[in-house]
């Protein structure tokens, strides 16, 4: 049976070759085909590994409540509503609103406060401006950061308002090179804090960086909130530079110029500068978010001077996006592979019309209907699988393109390239399975008179 099989399958091969432009036209709708399939499945593939790394760094199960700063200004007219507005004052986003919102809102787990200031990192005559953020014991569990050495600091160092941190991995590489940071001391503005641990490298996309609004973490010095707001900055407090600048004169300049505050930051009156609150599943998002809104409102004497960010929520809708665009590629591919189907069907039926001589020649010296059923379906398979072959590396060179170009990630798995192989394979079999009966079907009498 092999050796039939492999006999009408040269045969194909020596007809394919005697018409190498036809079967290369034919098999362009396959190709087209399996490029879009590979392509498609590599958009997807991409796609999803994008989602959960962004699932990574915002947490399936949290909920960002982040303040707003900059409002809208504008002409009051004269009346008893306007007023009334004008005079609510909010206190802002403040450690106040966490304690409430972990002792009263059902499904939360925990609340990580996180106060974020622009600094001036030095030692060993070396400085760059870097980010210090003041935040509770239990941010890097929650936020997924692990530790390359050293320790996290606990509550004891918030009780005593300790002059501790915990360094970025390129903060090491840059300050501490070819030492270990245990132990040493940094200098963050005007307080040096001593190192206590060292965070792992996280790796993070710029796409991620810009989309999301987050920072490179490492490049952050953390320190505890409690020590953050005793020794540098509490926006809840009014000090004595806030007089001089509400009355006019000037205030005391800070060390660096770095520490210098803008407009923006004169602006803000919120002590926090994000909430991070933690639910127990993801499923309680949505219903914790909307208890969340309404408790804040309250709290903030009617004034929405905070946004409310469900991460679970937007990746669920950017899901959604990437399933619509699959389906319009996946919805290409398959019109392509029908049409390429539909070729290689016109072209065999064509050939079998040419070739009605050498069909009856064939069946008079003993061939029998299923060897011309197998030459045909053969020379079918092979057109498919050639122009598969072709697709598959033009797929992949689609996919390069895509990533470089476009800045869309792209992964291509040997699944999708074993798709598309088996693809094509099945479109020679289904279409060509018609022509390939016809032709045996032939009358040989008939065949052997066809001019």
């Amino acid at each position: 049976m092999l050796k039939k099989f492999t006999y009408n399958f040269l045969i194909a091969l020596e007809a394919m070759t005697q018409n190498k432009l036809r079967a290369f036209l034919t098999s362009l709708g396959i190709v087209f085909g399996v490029a879009s399939v590979i392509a498609m499945l590599a958009i997807g593939r991409g796609a999803q590994q994008e989602i959960l790394e962004q699932l990574s760094l915002l947490g399936a199960n949290n909920i960002i409540i982040k303040p707003n700063v900059d409002q809208e200004e504008g002409r009051l007219t004269v009346d008893d509503d306007t007023k009334a507005e004008a005079q609510r004052f909010s206190p802002g986003l403040t450690l106040a609103d966490g304690k409430s919102i972990a002792e009263f809102v059902p499904y939360v787990e925990r609340v990580n406060p996180e106060i974020v200031f622009e600094t001036l990192i030095v030692r060993s005559g070396l400085k760059r401006s870097s980010k210090l953020v003041g935040v509770g014991s239990h941010h890097f569990g929650d936020a997924g950061f692990t530790l390359a050495e050293g320790s996290y600091f606990s509550e004891l160092h918030e009780t005593n308002y300790s002059k501790v941190c915990v360094i970025g991995y390129d903060i090491r590489s840059k300050f501490f090179p070819g030492e270990n940071p245990i132990g040493k001391k940094i200098k963050c503005g005007r307080v040096w804090l001593t190192v206590i641990g060292v965070l792992k490298k996280r790796s993070i996309s710029q796409r991620s960086i810009a989309r999301l609004g987050i920072r490179n973490y490492n490049l952050d010095i953390y320190t505890p909130i409690s020590t953050f707001l005793l020794r540098y900055r509490n926006r809840a407090v009014v000090a004595d530079d806030d007089l001089d600048r509400s009355s006019g004169r000037r205030g005391r300049r800070s060390e660096n110029n770095q520490e210098q505050t803008g407009n923006s930051e004169r602006r803000n009156y919120h002590q926090l500068d994000r909430l991070v609150v933690r639910v127990a599943e993801s499923k309680y998002s949505n219903t914790a978010a909307a208890i969340l809104s309404r408790m804040l409102e309250r709290r903030h004497n009617n004034v929405v001077d905070f946004e409310i960010i469900v991460p679970e929520a937007l990746l669920a809708q950017e899901r959604r996006t990437r399933a619509i665009l699959n389906i319009v590629l996946g919805s290409i591919a398959s019109i392509s592979l029908i049409v390429g189907g539909i070729g290689i069907m016109n072209i065999m039926l064509a050939s079998v019309m040419e070739r009605i001589k050498e069909i009856g020649i064939r069946l008079s010296l003993g061939a029998t209907p299923r060897d011309i059923v197998l030459q045909f379906l053969s020379e079918a398979m092979a057109i498919s699988v050639g122009g598969g072959v072709v697709g598959i590396t033009l797929g992949v060179a689609l996919s390069l393109g895509i990533e470089y170009f476009a800045g869309i990630l792209t992964l291509i798995s040997p699944f999708a390239v074993l798709i598309s192989f088996g693809v094509a394979l099945s479109i020679g079999l289904i279409f060509g399975i018609i022509p390939a009966r016809r032709a045996a079907a032939q009358d040989p009498v008939v065949s052997l008179r066809y001019e």
